[in-house]
């Protein structure tokens, strides 16, 4: 009976944001309307980097690969969110909820990554001007870069791995609207009390340590600022700073309390509303907000659709 109560399932059943039918279709068009944002503003950011050669720098270069990691990152969970919603199909398989989960903490902790070298080339440009086109050589950012994706896609392997290495009972209900470390431990069998504190712990690893260099960089920054007399000066450089300290503020803090947190019923309820911010809201406002103050990408969107 033990070994029959610890079959594997074939598959999971998502329980969404909600099961109020008058809620579903406004949050269907909602949700539906920030995807086509996040879609239309990343690949017209990708495009203009790649159309116009005086973007291709190395802050355009991770900004770039920032807009195509929000358009796989949103892909990994709202499409099945909205089929969810629209029509109430909320069945997974077993192997569509591994990928699932691979993708979605792949896509996330390589945007992470990439928010610290970003954090880096700020540093770099405000702090040593005169040698940044040695220190962020275009074969260098490609190495960071590839690096960033490297270290993501280990990150996510490993997590993958201590997930679904445990037996699953016959309960197939997660507690989200895509699959997630948290929810679906949850369903196993077995003490998952290992797992929760192994899963915490590389993330806290990969978390902190990003964190960190962040706030170091930022910390150089502001010293360094300091030291500059003129008040414009000082402020141009820190308005260059303010989009990529806002995202990291919105994505990297939002993580923070997700996965370090124990697994309760209640942590589960308040980690999807923090899921729709990071998969639905943040990748969709992104666009805007390393654009909004960007005087070159506003300028190469003028000079290639003509506007004067």
């Amino acid at each position: 009976m033990e070994r029959l109560n610890k079959t594997a399932i074939d598959g999971f059943i998502l329980l969404g944001i909600t099961d109020l039918p008058e809620l579903q279709i406004f949050l269907f068009i909602l949700f539906l309307m920030f995807y086509l944002f996040n879609l239309l503003g990343n690949l017209s950011i990708v495009a203009l980097i790649i159309l116009d050669q005086s973007l291709h720098k190395p802050m355009y270069l991770f900004l770039g690969n920032l807009s195509v990691l929000d358009i796989f990152y949103s892909t990994t969970t709202v499409p099945k969110m909205l089929s969810g919603l629209l029509i109430g199909d909320k069945r997974i398989s077993r192997f569509g909820c591994i990928a699932q989960l691979h993708f979605y903490h792949f896509l996330g902790s390589t945007e992470a990554l990439l928010l610290t070298s970003m954090s880096y080339d700020r540093y770099v440009a405000i702090c040593n001007p005169l040698r940044y086109n040695v220190l962020m050589a275009r074969n260098v950012c490609i190495q960071l870069a590839f690096s960033n994706w490297f270290v993501g896609f280990l990150y996510s392997l490993s997590q993958t791995i201590i997930t679904f290495r445990l037996p699953f009972c016959n309960t197939k209900q997660v507690t989200h609207f895509y699959c997630d470390i948290k929810p679906v431990l949850k369903l196993s069998c077995t003490n998952t009390y290992q797992s929760e504190i192994l899963v915490s712990t590389i993330f806290a690893l990969v978390a902190v340590s990003t964190f960190s260099l962040i706030i170091m960089s930022y910390m150089l920054i502001g010293t360094h600022l300091l030291n500059i007399r003129s008040i414009h000066e000082r402020w141009k450089a820190f308005s260059t700073c303010t989009s990529h300290i806002t995202v990291v503020a919105l994505y990297i803090g939002t993580a923070l309390c997700t996965y370090l947190g124990p697994i309760t019923q209640n942590s589960l309820e308040q980690d999807r509303f923090s899921a729709i911010l990071v998969t639905v809201i943040t990748p969709a406002l992104n666009p805007l907000i390393y654009t909004l103050r960007n005087k070159e990408v506003k300028g190469s969107l003028k000079k290639i659709f003509g506007g004067k």
